[in-house]
């Protein structure tokens, strides 16, 4: 029987924070983009409005129940969830504070670091580059951070890999030394008579570099990977005029958009690498309710091509990894303003779900397919 584990990655923003309430508006979350999201070409699936759960609200308990209950039921093994750390600031925090002082719900997690800078512009609002929270490193914020993950480490939730907690990072090569980060994250569980964790490096912005010579134990093949994409980057005008005949082969009357078709994509994105990695899957993708035209959508995404294709990286896992390390990382659970979402909705309801729960069985033997 297959050791096969699915960890979903999770986004803690759908909580009004005083810091977005300042920066947005009163009461701004992640529902505020998709609510607001409208169609931008015919037969572009927006906005996307979820079913079971509903619009809620993660100061609520009973939503983060109802979260694990369901992952739980879908052959979900875990929560990995974004973690906001900006030199001992948590940000985004209340959630996961939640959920380790009342030791509910009795879902395993871990935590992924997002350690990177926030710009206006990250939700599409603001053209110019404005700095709402910056990112900032030192020895001493290592330690503080460390003995704070200490804590979340020891609870008897938190996934392991290889007998190890497992703590990701999202931009490992923004850290200014990550061997002696390393080094000293390791020096200081081991004082505090913790287990040495298991630091996977996120190859998101690094994606041709070997992180294993950095120190990490484990890379994570971080998708999407919209950078590998024709026509990504540059914004001159031979550039729109490519834009625009790549979107007319999707139906798209628009230069601005970049518009590419899902499992051509995907395919892409999963090229094979010289060192071992962590694969993972996403279900779609389409940040137009945060970017407007200036987003990328990746169309006719369905859950019969997404099942199709964690066949084809489950399987990769299994013939790849050691048995330890049989993790596929599903991103992500709710980032509902970027179209990717495991959760159901108005259109798809389980349909992604039961692609999960039906792959699973087809590799484990274990439940109905």
């Amino acid at each position: 029987m297959s050791s096969l584990r699915y960890l979903a990655i999770h986004l803690p923003q759908f909580h009004p924070i005083p810091e977005n309430n300042e920066w947005w508006g009163d009461g701004f979350t992640e529902w505020t983009n998709v609510a607001r999201a409208r169609p931008l070409f015919k037969g572009h699936y927006q906005p996307h409005i979820p079913a079971d759960l509903g619009f809620y609200d993660l100061r609520l308990a009973e939503a983060r129940q109802a979260q694990a209950a369901l992952a739980r039921q879908y052959g979900i093994d875990g929560f990995c969830y974004y973690h906001y750390w900006f030199h001992g600031r948590r940000l985004l925090e209340r959630p996961f504070n939640e959920i380790l002082d009342s030791e509910q719900p009795d879902f395993p997690f871990c935590l992924f670091w997002a350690n990177e800078t926030w710009e206006g512009r990250w939700h599409g609002v603001t053209t110019a580059k404005q700095t709402l929270m910056k990112q900032d490193y030192s020895g001493q914020d290592d330690l503080d951070h460390i003995r704070w993950l200490a804590t979340a480490m020891a609870d008897p939730r938190y996934i392991r890999v290889e007998g190890r907690p497992l703590f990701l990072i999202y931009r490992p090569l923004d850290l200014p030394d990550c061997a002696r980060t390393l080094n000293t994250w390791r020096e200081e569980m081991s004082r505090l008579g913790m287990p040495n964790p298991f630091f996977m490096a996120s190859n998101s912005h690094a994606y041709t570099s070997d992180l294993l010579k950095y120190g990490f134990d484990g890379v994570l093949q971080f998708l999407p990977q919209l950078s590998l994409l024709d026509c990504f980057e540059p914004h001159d005008l031979k550039h729109h005029a490519k834009r625009l005949i790549a979107n007319l082969a999707q139906g798209v009357m628009a230069s601005d958009l970049h518009v590419y078709d899902y499992e051509e994509s995907v395919r892409k994105m999963l090229v094979e690498t010289e060192w071992p990695v962590f694969r993972s899957l996403f279900p779609a993708w389409d940040n137009t309710p945060r970017s407007g035209r200036k987003g990328v959508v990746l169309n006719n995404s369905s859950p019969e091509k997404f099942a199709r294709l964690l066949w084809e990286v489950s399987r990769k896992t299994l013939e790849q990894q050691p048995e330890g390390r049989h993790v596929v990382f599903l991103n992500a659970w709710n980032e509902w303003a970027e179209g990717n979402h495991l959760e159901p909705d108005q259109q798809n309801g389980r349909a992604y779900l039961e692609a999960v729960r039906a792959t699973k069985a087809r590799i484990t033997g274990v439940g109905a397919p």
